[in-house]
């Protein structure tokens, strides 16, 4: 499954692709926070240039029949949770070693259309950068695939330069501050593998 996977980065749409286990599962964070009961076992992050390219990449052949094929009858359960990065510029090939702390956030039903508590969740997300001296770069955003979300509509991707790193800070404590507007949060923690 990871080599078929991995062997999509040949499409041209994509920029980055990345598929391995994760270290943790909801481990890394304040119990403070509404914890999801969803486990996984491995985490997909790949980057496209545009939205367009996206869809593109979901309807290409060879991607579709990677999943089929290679996906479908091993998973038990996927998340896909999809944004557009907005302000942040990202590198385009995060080196082996990279790690990630990737939250998916469900809002809570009476926030969901509420603009003003969007913004203050991003604030708290956007801080995680700031209070934090091991990250290396912040990204987040509004999902924009909900089908395929089971409800997490906002998705954050904070990046340090190496597991170190990420086990000497508490990411989880910018969500604290807006944990009353959360109903579920799944947090996985990963490190980018030697290809």
């Amino acid at each position: 499954m990871i080599n078929e996977m991995q062997s999509l980065v040949t499409l041209e749409q994509v920029r980055h692709l990345t598929l391995g286990p994760i270290l943790t599962n909801n481990e890394s964070i304040s119990t403070t926070i509404p914890i999801s009961d969803l486990r996984y076992t491995h985490l997909f992050h790949s980057r496209y240039d545009s939205e367009e390219d996206l869809q593109t990449y979901n309807v290409h052949s060879k991607h579709i029949n990677a999943v089929r094929g290679f996906i479908f009858p091993i998973c038990d359960d996927l998340l896909v949770v999809d944004w557009i990065g907005g302000e942040v510029a990202l590198p385009p090939h995060p080196l082996p070693g990279t790690a990630f702390w990737v939250s998916f956030l469900k809002l809570k039903e009476e926030n969901e259309q509420d603009g003003e508590v969007k913004e203050e969740v991003f604030r708290a997300i956007r801080g995680i950068k700031e209070s934090n001296g091991g990250v290396s770069y912040v990204s987040y955003g509004e999902n924009i695939s909900p089908a395929r979300a089971k409800g997490f509509s906002i998705a954050s991707l904070v990046v340090f330069a190496g597991r170190e790193e990420l086990e000497s800070v508490d990411a989880g404590e910018g969500l604290v501050k807006v944990k009353e507007h959360l109903e579920s949060v799944v947090v996985v923690d990963y490190v980018v593998p030697s290809v």
